[in-house]
């Protein structure tokens, strides 16, 4: 027995968000592990006996700790009995395609994306500074990404990755990651996503397979998107409110 499944993660990390609903859909008993990086717990030295590169998430199941989102999802496929076939294949030929697929993720779309909220969004939280430098040239690559998932991973007969028919760990993992787009201003995102159609359904298809764990666990994010339009609002109305009354002062 290697008892119970420990989960380390962050709901606002995408990664996390991914490996939680897998866990959740596939019916794995499992302790979630609240690592908020916010406040800096991955930093603590409990967190870094589970992983010392400070990443979420991370396992721990028994003796055995892994981190890596990637690597995390191909265990939970390969070691808990009852997970469907389609999440992790069996056969080779479909399970390389998936490989490819995760580790196109970690340089294009996950970089992108990733870099793009940060340094337009996120980064105050998480103690860095906004950089519109950074933004343009992380939107350069998100869009590009987007592009080659719509034209390359996306080209097939079926609603997944790879033409499936059913979700893989590489649906779940890139999806968790668009999903983060949420927190930009509503124009922005619209902006960035509407030109690709098919990855817009896709989103939708992959959300609609695995809800409502997909929602649940993405409720945090639900949460912080109100939170920045409502800050965005006050911003707006703050400036309308300056500007108003400077142009009073200047007709006196």
């Amino acid at each position: 027995m290697m008892g119970k499944l420990k989960v380390y993660a962050d709901r606002m990390s995408q990664p996390s968000r991914a490996v939680l609903i897998f866990c959740r859909f596939n019916g794995i008993d499992f302790e979630e592990i609240k690592v908020d990086l916010s406040k800096r717990h991955h930093l603590s030295p409990e967190f870094t006996e589970v992983n010392p590169l400070h990443k979420v998430p991370a396992i721990l199941h028994g003796n055995f700790n892994l981190f890596e989102s990637h690597a995390i999802l191909v265990y939970l496929s390969s070691a808990f009995p009852g997970v469907a076939d389609h999440w992790y294949p069996t056969d080779v030929f479909r399970r390389v395609k998936i490989n490819s697929v995760l580790d196109w993720h970690h340089s294009n779309l996950r970089y992108g994306a990733v870099n793009y909220v940060s340094n337009t969004v996120l980064g105050p939280a998480l103690g860095r500074p906004l950089n519109p430098e950074a933004a343009a040239e992380a939107e350069k690559v998100l869009l590009s990404s987007l592009s080659k998932l719509e034209d390359i991973w996306l080209n097939g007969d079926g609603h997944f990755l790879l033409g499936g028919f059913q979700p893989s760990i590489a649906d779940l993992s890139l999806v968790c990651e668009l999903t983060q787009l949420e927190v930009l201003d509503e124009k922005d995102r619209d902006r960035i996503l509407f030109p690709y159609k098919k990855v817009l359904q896709w989103i939708e298809d992959t959300r609609t397979a695995t809800n409502p764990h997909f929602e649940e666990v993405h409720n945090i994010l639900y949460r912080a998107k109100k939170k920045f339009q409502q800050q965005r609002s006050r911003v707006a109305k703050t400036g309308t409110e300056t500007n108003n009354v400077m142009e009073r002062h200047s007709k006196m």
